[in-house]
């Protein structure tokens, strides 16, 4: 490995043409588009049935959380003023086009759920039962369930001025009901808000003697159909579901608070009641109704969406562990397990040892971190952990070694998304167990995954590394790709150490040997690997870049692939998600390919490869090329030395998903994808069955 101090930095200028904003992307409409390439999935019908509701629920959950995040972004930036994006355009075009976009989308979704997937399921018997399917005896059974499972728990509120309009929940279910007549104490009805708990199931599976065992109803479905019972001496003229999204990203000023644990816990609270940011109704609730709604929520007609079907389509989800056939799913896989006769600090100690998750095991990990709990050698562990699951074995093991009289740190990252609560817990927890637990640093997020055991052996000590592109969670690494690093390399071990230092005890920046590092080394790192990369093409030897990530906004970055291209460097960028460069743009992109994957697994490793003048260089991180990970946040990106291993996570991760043709979408100029297909003399090639067959 080259030493960075050799590398020197491009220069830009105010005048740079490749700043020109017709050069760029849209962030969130980018965004947007991969979930319709989820979308796809659930289309496709070589994809088993229940795998296919899977995907078009998944679809929905992303979009949810879309408009949490990125929409609520762009409101704010709206409101605050902020200048436009490297594209160009502005908040309100941004929020405009989200609209036309994400409408688009739901349309698809609904259609899909309504003329496809809803249709297919009764086929191979399972129903999803609307109101007009009822058969008489299946709705006297639910008007049963309604007064004896729903009824007791709801709190139907009339609005006059001695109750105003109730607060709602963030995504939760609702039904606006229109009345007529005059109640016992003489008041006129005329509109009603009945709010569903969370504690109510949304999906209600009917007795097997109502017409067989596979027969479901949706709650939303049930209300609006004896929501009259609630209204006793009225006439129900009307009933309408609708569901808000909040925003629900967590305003915490860490300067500001003296405490940061309870800072988030006083915001979680407000969480689920912040500014509203979408309006989701029934296709036919009647326009002042909806006048009235976007007035208590603050919004405008381009925060609306008028659905045919449940707004809460994605509780559908629950379907795929209800339904218990197999052959409506992926056949499972079994993993590849380390044949460990040794023990793994033997193993390490030998020769270090690459994961490819889902495909190897994460029991592996799990196995490093519970021998390094039970090993007397063992003086300390630290870990970064920002998601861990629900009763994480990892967290476990590091309970016992902390029981054991281990020396274990534990860096947290409460601000986790959508994981604080959750992480707040995990803290109390390991700090009740005598664990030193630390924050990470004020105004960035820890978002790198390593691992440290410092381990006596004979008379010294020995460091042992976990480094790795996804989470401590056994969850996601089943679902997800992603790519282990377990090593006792020297320098890689001393960087580790430093780093925790840096996170735990206020260190000034440090040098590093081996690792680059966010917010420091490793932004400056890519764009010094990239003019290399351009001055090796300058001097007219062949040059390359391959780099598989997440996604990828950042503007300086994207700069010096653009300028690469123009030196003439090939380059291919495999970007699962949002991708704001713009690709075969003649005179500047012509060189650049952009791929997105989407498959049974969602991709989440990520891989950089330089070709180096033919010593090739290749890193694996936590990190994606978005500005917030390279420049606002604590990342990890970490080379693999043996050359052996290297070779591996090229053939595996990059060349292995540069030949698939059955799973790739391909990014034009115009900033659209494009399904691949095998040409008539290609055999077709999807890299995660490639894997799963073990390459």
């Amino acid at each position: 490995m080259s030493s960075l101090g050799s590398l020197p930095l491009p220069v830009s200028t105010d005048s740079d043409p490749l700043r020109d904003p017709a050069l760029y992307i849209n962030r969130e409409l980018s965004q947007l588009d991969f979930n319709f390439r989820v979308l796809a999935q659930a289309m496709d019908p070589q994809v088993p049935l229940l795998e296919r509701l899977r995907f078009m629920c998944i679809s929905c959950t992303n979009l949810d959380e879309f408009f949490e995040i990125r929409a609520a972004a762009v409101r704010h930036a709206q409101e605050f003023g902020l200048p436009p994006a490297p594209d160009g355009m502005s908040p309100q075009a941004i929020l405009n086009a989200i609209h036309e976009r994400a409408a688009e989308l739901v349309d698809q979704q609904y259609r899909c759920w309504n003329q496809t997937l809803r249709p297919a399921l009764m086929e191979a018997g399972i129903g999803v039962l609307g109101r007009n399917s009822w058969t008489h005896r299946q709705k006297r059974w639910l008007r049963a369930y309604f007064r004896n499972e729903i009824m007791p728990v709801l709190s139907p509120l009339g609005l006059d001025p001695v109750h105003p309009f109730p607060k709602i929940l963030n995504k939760s279910l609702n039904i606006v009901v229109v009345l007529k007549g005059t109640d016992a104490f003489g008041r006129s009805g005329h509109l009603a808000i009945v709010r569903a708990p969370r504690s109510l199931p949304r999906i209600i599976q009917l007795p097997e003697k109502l017409g067989g065992p596979q027969n479901f109803v949706f709650l939303s479905s049930v209300l609006s159909t004896f929501v009259d019972e609630l209204f006793p001496g009225l006439e129900v003229l009307g009933a309408y579901q609708f569901r808000v999204t909040r925003n629900s990203e967590l305003v915490v000023d860490e300067e500001e608070v003296e405490n940061l644990a309870l800072a988030l816990r006083d915001e979680l609270v407000d969480r689920g009641y912040r500014p509203a940011v979408r309006l989701e109704i029934a296709h036919d609730m009647p326009r002042d109704i909806v006048r009235t709604l976007l007035q208590n929520f603050g919004l405008t007609e381009n925060a609306v969406y008028r659905i045919d079907g449940p707004v809460n389509l994605n509780r559908i989800i629950q379907l795929y562990d209800l339904i218990a056939q197999p052959d409506l799913k992926y056949p499972p896989m079994t993993p590849r397990t380390l044949r460990d006769s040794d023990g793994i600090f033997e193993t390490v100690a030998r020769q270090d040892l690459l994961l490819h998750h889902p495909f190897d095991a994460f029991a592996a990990v799990l196995d490093l971190i519970r021998q390094a709990a039970l090993d007397p050698n063992v003086l300390a562990i630290k870990q970064t952990l920002y998601r861990t699951g629900k009763d994480s074995l990892i967290v476990d093991a590091l309970i016992q070694a902390a029981r054991a009289g281990k020396d274990v740190t534990v860096v947290v990252e409460l601000r986790a998304r959508f994981d604080e609560e959750a992480n707040l817990g995990l803290a109390d927890r390991l700090q009740e167990a005598g664990v030193q637990v630390v924050y990470g640093v004020v105004g960035y997020k820890t978002h790198a995954k390593m691992l440290l055991i410092v381990r006596r052996e004979g008379r010294k000590l020995r460091r042992y590394v976990h480094l790795g592109t996804g989470n401590y969670h056994s969850g996601t690494a089943r679902a997800y790709t992603d790519l282990s690093l377990i090593t006792a390399d020297a320098d890689i071990g001393n960087d580790v150490h430093l780093l925790f230092q840096q996170l735990s005890g206020l260190a000034s920046k440090m040098k590093l040997k081996r690792l680059l590092q966010s917010p420091f080394t490793l932004h400056t790192g890519i764009l010094a690997r990239i003019e290399r990369e351009t001055r090796i093409a300058a001097a007219g030897r062949p040059a390359r870049i391959i780099a598989k990530m997440n996604a990828l906004n950042e503007a300086q970055v994207i700069r010096a692939l653009y300028a690469a291209s123009q030196a003439g460097v090939q380059i291919d960028l495999i970007i699962r998600g949002a991708c704001t460069l713009r690709p075969g743009v003649p005179g500047v992109s012509d060189n650049i390919r952009v791929r997105s994957i989407v498959g049974r697994f969602l991709e989440h490793s990520r891989v950089y490869w330089f070709g180096n003048d033919g010593a090739p260089e290749l890193y694996c991180a936590s990190a994606d090329w978005l500005e917030r990970n390279l420049l606002r946040r604590v990342e990890t990106c970490f080379p693999i030395l043996d050359p052996a291993l290297a070779k591996r996570v090229y053939r595996e991760v990059l060349q292995n998903y540069l030949d698939d043709n059955l799973n790739a979408w391909e990014l034009d100029a115009e900033g659209i994808y494009h399904k691949r297909a095998p040409a008539h003399d290609e055999a077709p090639h999807s890299a995660q069955m490639a894997l799963m067959q073990g390459l």
